[in-house]
């Protein structure tokens, strides 16, 4: 893959877009992110703790701005390193890696659903069961298409956000930078054919890190094919016993990695600082777990609070993490540009260990923790009485041949209260996408509202 294609910023469906001399596509693309309903919308989504305990904890939009600034500070240390040292990058194009770093960073939470991964997990398993019990709407899903129903992700419902669902409806979505969407794209590879991937999802023994989720949902393979074609990313084509091509999947942009980087650093350490002002860990443990990541000399600081000493050693922690990632891309710069690097930067580290022991106690003491199991039960019947209650909605369209005007009185009463985005509908398909949009979209609140309004009949 070569940088010339890969920094490409002409905007997707946008043949006639001009870039301005003096506001770059990607600071125009962070313009679009940022004033976008679904990024506000990120105020009121749970990151691990519970929103309402504590209002000095992380929600996801807090931690999408986080990411981005680190985000930034990688471009520009990668860019540099390219155009300084391997002569491989102008002084324009390190502002064009950092920029597209960050939108990609600002981007990368816009699909999460409510109530945190478990919001996700609600939403498959809801989805698992009805695949296996009802009929209807049901019966019309190909297994190829339940595949991304089965395993709800929020990537992939961020990628339909950015290019379908919001401003340019259908026509481009937000219409981004190309490269703008190579960095967000973490997983190019759609839910079906990710599990047909197989020995080919393996690189010299080990398995790729782009296959481990699905970054894209089966209608929206086109867009990212023409993504992946004028940014130059490495194609690879899936056949059946017969030799005929089934599928495609691609090699991560290099730009990729670093957005994950980001979000790794900002969710690992952010957590742990989150975890000791929810009482969820001591102050002996966040210190020496964040203390691993910096080279700096530990002090006590015996003039500051506890929580303030914390907070140092979180801003030392992301600066030696920032260092840490940096250097792993440098030192597998050829396979990352080859399409064959395996890991994150993260895993790859000479941190790797240090974020391993964190992940270990997150494991153990957050994830576990009284209140955060408790908003997990709680959000997943939250999301079970809202889907429970809309699918005799899509139901009854199906029935009237997709006409919204021919709704019953009080369907009709739920789309107009709900603003449910059926009336565009004219497949089942479409109608479980117009579904998993309306309740991914939801904040943690609204999401409460919904269920009180549709699940009591």
């Amino acid at each position: 893959m070569h940088w010339n294609t890969l920094l490409n910023t002409e905007r997707l469906n946008d043949p006639d877009y001009r870039q301005e001399e003096h506001r770059p596509a990607y600071m125009q693309d962070m313009d679009r992110i940022l004033f976008s309903p679904p990024f506000r919308r990120l105020a009121n989504k749970t990151q691990v703790h519970p929103l309402y305990d504590n209002d000095h904890v992380h929600h996801r939009l807090i931690h999408s701005l986080e990411a981005a600034t680190v985000g930034h500070s990688l471009g520009t240390e990668v860019g540099s390193w390219l155009a300084d040292d391997l002569k491989e990058l102008t002084a324009d194009q390190v502002k064009v890696v950092a920029g597209l770093v960050q939108t990609a960073c600002m981007a990368h939470d816009i699909g999460n659903p409510p109530f945190g991964h478990s919001g996700e997990e609600a939403i498959g398993s809801w989805f698992k069961e009805k695949f296996a019990t009802d009929h209807d709407i049901m019966d019309e899903i190909t297994p190829a298409q339940r595949v991304e129903f089965n395993a709800f992700e929020g990537n992939a419902q961020g990628f339909r956000i950015l290019t379908r669902t919001e401003m340019y409806r259908n026509q481009g979505g937000m219409r981004l930078a190309l490269g703008s969407l190579g960095a967000f794209t973490k997983y190019p590879v759609s839910a079906p054919v990710r599990l047909l991937a197989g020995a080919e999802g393996v690189v010299e023994g080990a398995p790729y890190i782009g296959l481990k989720k699905y970054g894209f949902f089966e209608n929206d393979v086109p867009t990212f094919a023409h993504v992946a074609a004028e940014l130059g990313l490495r194609r690879t084509d899936v056949r059946d016993g017969s030799g005929q091509v089934v599928g495609s999947w691609w090699r991560r942009h290099p730009l990729a990695f670093l957005m994950e980087a980001a979000d790794d650093i900002c969710y690992n350490i952010m957590d742990l600082e989150d975890a000791y002002l929810a009482e969820d860990i001591s102050f002996e443990v966040a210190t020496d777990l964040l203390g691993a990541l910096t080279a700096h000399s530990r002090r006590d600081y015996p003039e500051r609070s506890r929580a303030d000493v914390v907070s140092i050693y979180r801003a030392k922690a992301i600066s030696g993490a920032i260092g840490a990632c940096v250097e792993a891309f440098r030192d597998n710069y050829a396979a990352i540009m080859a399409g064959d690097f395996p890991r994150s930067l993260v895993e790859a580290s000479r941190l790797g260990d240090e974020f391993q022991a964190i992940r270990q106690v997150a494991r153990t003491e957050i994830f576990n923790a009284a209140r955060k199991t408790e908003l997990e039960v709680y959000g997943r019947n939250v999301v079970y009485r809202i889907l429970d209650g809309l699918l005799p909605l899509l139901n009854e369209l199906r029935a009237v041949e997709w006409d919204s005007t021919r709704l019953s009185a009080y369907h009709a009463q739920v789309v107009r209260a709900l603003r449910l985005p059926v009336a565009h509908v004219t497949n089942a398909y479409d109608a479980l996408h117009a579904l998993t949009d309306f309740v991914s979209g939801m904040t943690d609140r609204y999401a409460v509202k919904v269920a009180d309004i549709v699940g009591r009949r």
